[in-house]
């Protein structure tokens, strides 16, 4: 019976000790060495904080936002998109933000933009969970032949005749 408990203690300690080092990991160790990975590829934004991120902020600026009225001759994306209005004067044309422990680069280059969304075999999308997919859906969460099959769909919606007729 006592070597039955010591294994079983030793198992929950074991198990315990995997299961602090894997949070830790996903916590602060992979944050910090992608923000690190970002930084030197030369990309800026808010360093790492712990759990949350930017969500505070994020959060903050668009209850700010939400109780000012606009007028049609306002800017209208710094009412949509306040926070990465803000992130985007602070820190450039492509800065990056961080969503809990994952962070999210904002490309404003309409030729990255272009890039990524034509050669869908080099640029895969992480897909944070179903529910994401169900709300947001369409292109963004579609991968190889379901991707090219919708992108063939939209396609003609693009046309510049289409995009600047004056009805």
């Amino acid at each position: 019976m006592n070597l039955l408990n010591s294994i079983l203690t030793s198992f929950l300690v074991l198990a315990s000790i995997t299961i602090a080092v894997k949070l830790l990991n996903w916590v602060w160790f992979r944050p910090k060495k992608l923000e690190k990975f970002l930084r030197k590829q030369g990309l800026d934004g808010n360093p790492y904080r712990l759990l949350l991120g930017d969500m505070n902020d994020l959060i903050k600026v668009i209850k700010s936002e939400q109780s000012k009225s606009i007028q049609l001759s306002d800017d209208l994306p710094s009412h949509i998109m306040p926070y990465y209005q803000q992130i985007i004067h602070k820190y450039g044309q492509n800065p990056f933000i961080w969503f809990g422990p994952s962070p999210r680069l904002c490309v404003t280059d309409s030729h990255i933009i272009k890039e990524i969304l034509t050669k869908p075999e080099l640029f895969h999308k992480t897909l944070p969970d179903a529910i994401g997919e169900t709300v947001a859906g369409g292109l963004m969460y579609h991968e190889d032949e379901k991707w090219t099959k919708h992108r063939k769909l939209i396609n003609p919606a693009f046309h510049l005749q289409k995009i600047y007729r004056v009805t």
